[in-house]
């Protein structure tokens, strides 16, 4: 499989379940689309639906779906990126109280202040 020589090391690090769907995804959308950044973000699409960056590995959501406004849209506007997303942190499928005890626990300043979009950012850039 031509993914698995690609796979970045947050998915190596998780379980096989999210590596099988990430490679499948992939090599699906390397033959739709060519190699490159589209096939790519494909296979992180279809990742987050079912899986979240947790510190440096991704791990099953309690519920399949969109993890942010990103991750929902689909089609041109998901082409065009014009919404923020939240680096793989499951916004959506987390309340606000989840959000903030991970951010205190990862050390964000500022998190009292901030909403449930910018403290998935703040979580994911602290997970690296």
């Amino acid at each position: 499989m031509p993914a698995r020589k690609e796979m970045p090391g947050t998915l190596e690090r998780s379980p096989e379940k999210a590596q099988e769907t990430w490679a499948e995804t992939h090599d699906s959308a390397v033959e739709s689309y060519g190699e490159g950044e589209r096939a790519h973000r494909t296979a992180y699409a279809s990742l987050k639906h079912s899986y979240e960056k947790v510190g440096d590995h991704w791990e099953p959501k309690e519920r399949r779906g969109p993890s942010d406004e990103q991750a929902a849209r689909s089609g041109a506007a998901a082409r065009r990126a014009e919404g923020k997303t939240a680096g793989g942190v499951d916004v959506r499928g987390s309340s606000k109280r989840e959000l903030y005890e991970r951010a205190r626990k990862a050390g964000v300043k500022g998190r009292s202040r901030m909403t449930k979009q910018e403290l998935g950012r703040a979580i994911a850039s602290r997970q690296g």
